[in-house]
This record gives C-alpha cells, sequence and structure tokens, in this order.
C-alpha cells in the first residue's frame, strides 16, 4: 500500500517535470532520465520496462493542453449550415504532416537502436550543453535581424521539410529537446520567435501522439492497478502544468530571447556530468 502511495507521488512529480520540460526548450526526455535514476517506480522492470512506456505516454497530457489551448486553431472543419473546411487550417496540417516525415522515418526504423545506445545521462549532458551553446549563439547573431517570416500562414513547405529536420536530432538524441531543436531551427530560416514557438506546439501533436502509439503497440507490460493509475496521473498533472507553461512562454517570448534557457542547459549539463562522475560506485 506504501509502495502504491509513493508511486502515485512519483508520478505527479514526473507529470510536473513533464509539464514545464515539454515546451520550454530544455529536454523533457533529458530531465526524466536523470530523475529517473533517483525515483524508479517499485514495479518497474516488474512485467516488462514500464518506464519506457511511462517516459513516453506521459507526453500524452502535454499534448492535450495544446489541443484544448489551439482548438480553433488546429480543427479544419466548421458547422454552419453544413460542414464547412477551413482551408488555412488544412493548409497549416499539410506543412506539419511534411516537418513530421524526417522524425517519423527514423523513429519507425530506428527507435529501438537508438533507445538502447543513445538514451544515457552521456548524450544527455552533451546535448544539453551543446544546444545549450546553439541558442546563444543564434539569439546573438540574430539580435538586431527582422524576422522574415511573422505567422505559421507564411512558412513553406521547404521551411516545413527543413524544422522536420532538426526534430529527427531531439529524436535520436535524448537531451536536445524537441521543442529546442525545431525552434533553434526555424529561427535560422527567419521565423519570429513567436511563430516558431507556434509551429513547435502544432507539430508535437502528430509526433507526440505517433510515439505514444508506436509504444504502447510494441509495449509487453502487463499492466496493474496502480501502473495503470501512474500513467493517468501523470498525464492529468502534465496536461495542466503544460498549459500554465504554455501561457508563460508565449507572453515571455514577446519581450524576451531564448537565451536563458541556453545558459539553463549548460548548466544542467554540467551538473549531470559531475554528478555522475563523482556519485558512488561511478
Amino acid at each position: 500500500m506504501l509502495e502504491g502511495f509513493l508511486d502515485i507521488l512519483k508520478s505527479i512529480f514526473f507529470g510536473i517535470v513533464e509539464g514545464i520540460t515539454e515546451w520550454l526548450p530544455v529536454s523533457s526526455t533529458g530531465h526524466l532520465i536523470i530523475f529517473e535514476e533517483f525515483l524508479e517506480f517499485s514495479f518497474d522492470n516488474v512485467n516488462g520496462d514500464f518506464w519506457n512506456l511511462y517516459s513516453i505516454v506521459i507526453q500524452l497530457g502535454a499534448i492535450m493542453a495544446v489541443v484544448t489551448m489551439f482548438w480553433s486553431n488546429l480543427f479544419p472543419f466548421k458547422f454552419s449550415g453544413g460542414v464547412i473546411v477551413k482551408k488555412s487550417v488544412m493548409t497549416m496540417w499539410y506543412k506539419v504532416l511534411v516537418s513530421c516525415v524526417p522524425a517519423a522515418v527514423i523513429g519507425l526504423l530506428l527507435d529501438e537502436l537508438l533507445e538502447k545506445y543513445l538514451y544515457n545521462w552521456v548524450t544527455v549532458a552533451i546535448m544539453l550543453i551543446l544546444f545549450g551553446v546553439f541558442f546563444i549563439i543564434i539569439e546573438n547573431r540574430n539580435k538586431n535581424a527582422v524576422p522574415t517570416v511573422n505567422s505559421i500562414s507564411e512558412i513553406t513547405y521547404k521551411q516545413a521539410l527543413i524544422i522536420g529536420a532538426w526534430q529527427v536530432l531531439a529524436a535520436a538524441l535524448p537531451g536536445t529537446s524537441r521543442s529546442g531543436a525545431t525552434i533553434i531551427g526555424a529561427l535560422l530560416l527567419g521565423l519570429s520567435r513567436k511563430t516558431a514557438a507556434e509551429f513547435t506546439f502544432y507539430l508535437a501533436v502528430p509526433v507526440m501522439f505517433g510515439a505514444s502509439l508506436l509504444k504502447l503497440i510494441k509495449c509487453d507490460f502487463a499492466f496493474t492497478p496502480i501502473s495503470v493509475a501512474a500513467l493517468i496521473v501523470g498525464m492529468i498533472v502534465s496536461y495542466v502544468v503544460s498549459i500554465l507553461v504554455i501561457k508563460f512562454l508565449l507572453g515571455y517570448i514577446r519581450k524576451h530571447d531564448f537565451k536563458v534557457f541556453g545558459w539553463y542547459r549548460i548548466a544542467l549539463g554540467i551538473i549531470v556530468i559531475l554528478f555522475f562522475i563523482l556519485k558512488p560506485g561511478a
């Protein structure tokens, strides 16, 4: 009974971490991998690898936050004396799907291989630092630049594909940050910070739904009531926290750049390296 209660508390904590780090460009997967070192579920690795399932499926809560907050921008139909297709929304989805192609190919072909060899603290620490440096360099370069793309409707299909290619880095290398990689790619293409962030939100919907579905299909974990409860609690918490964080981020980038996240990533990467090198038994 006590172990079950502690597992629910752990899931609440992981839900908070997911909700915060999924949308800020600091790597949700990287943070979850790090914290899992300290807070393992009591039933993990008993009837399958629950953590690998949990760390992906918990993202559904964060995705539902985007769906509910941006419903009018995402739902392509309008019912007024019949069904009306909103062409601007459909065009946006075509661009999102183009962006999804590179990550979908990599995910389907190399998912297990990448997870086996790259999902570890070494990769996380390196990518936290590397992309932190990228953020600082790019924001310094763009300090006086005027964005050439100020709305999602202005994004070309070529630009959407290039942003999708940047997203592959996050799919392959934990610690990169899906939002971080796509935002960096978007900024390099001349997108405004607001447009880059919004496109990242929309792009996350099919990508993370697809990743969760793929993980569930491959999962051989024998679910127990407490493991199901942990999943549901984690998703609900990540949903609520995501709404707050998305609102914060959209307000923040109106007046600030992304450099603070770059410095945070560098500091966290250094802390991770020091911790795992110095911990007993290392």
